[in-house]
């Protein structure tokens, strides 16, 4: 039974530059999260690849889920060198996987690399809930709007990643907050011809269970879209929330 709740992007307090804390967000989503595995206390494992292993971003996680009842764990793919077995061992004894944002053709080439993309794809079968906001979204899909190249040679260019093509679109997070991801969403998927776009704006995230999606928020504003090109015109449809799920095939045919 699969469960995936992706976001587009929010805060959960990480510290402010200037002193003080961002807001929290996403809690909205993040209870959906927890109560999708029908536990009270579950266990949470953090996964920040693509923050480089952030210590400081664990920390905000662990602050923030513990908060909400979880028991919260990281695994760190570059510092600690890991066994594939020690690393599936505590991917699939968790409730839940949450993956940070960041850089993510670096995650993505490291999960490959060392096998977490096949291990990630077994706690999916498994039912372990699956989640996460921005290259922690990107992930679930065949593909993501990334901007990767900014971590590496601080280019604005967008880049297109391959995910773990656990939902058959193409995921651009992030889209009201920041600056080119429309225009470049529109240019991407003019040669991504195959597949849709779900886009998703910051607080806006949607949750697939098995063959089932549905548009949740933490803020009544935030939207999603479904957007594609066909026969030369470009389309942009909003994905509109409702309490009750629907068939996701419908979603991801043009």
């Amino acid at each position: 039974m699969g469960k995936i709740i992706a976001l587009g992007g929010g805060e959960i307090g990480r510290p402010h530059e200037n002193g003080g804390f961002y807001p929290v967000e996403t809690t909205s989503i993040d209870k959906e999260i927890i109560k999708q595995t029908g536990k009270s206390n579950p266990k949470l494992l953090f996964i920040p690849t693509a923050s480089n292993d952030s210590e400081g971003y664990f920390q905000v996680v662990r602050k923030h889920f513990s908060k909400l009842g979880c028991k919260v764990d990281v695994l760190y793919l570059i510092k600690d060198k890991l066994s594939k077995k020690q690393i599936e061992d505590k991917v699939l004894s968790t409730d839940i996987i949450y993956v940070g944002g960041g850089n993510t053709l670096k995650m993505m080439t490291l999960w490959r690399k060392i096998g977490v993309d096949n291990i990630l794809r077994k706690a999916h079968r498994k039912g372990v809930v699956l989640s996460g906001l921005s290259a922690g979204s990107i992930c679930w899909f065949k593909c993501g709007n990334s901007d990767s190249r900014k971590f590496t040679s601080g280019s604005n260019k967008l880049i297109k990643v391959t995910g773990l093509d656990l939902i058959n679109a193409l995921h651009c997070p992030h889209y009201d907050a920041e600056e080119h991801r429309q225009s470049d969403l529109k240019r991407m998927m003019k040669t991504t011809s195959k597949i849709v776009s779900i886009a998703l704006e910051n607080c806006c995230a949607i949750e697939v269970i098995d063959n089932k999606f549905r548009i949740i928020k933490s803020k009544p504003n935030a939207k999603a879209y479904k957007i594609f090109w066909k026969g030369g015109k470009y389309f942009k449809e909003e994905i509109i929330s409702k309490k009750e799920f629907e068939n996701l095939d419908t979603l991801l045919n043009k």
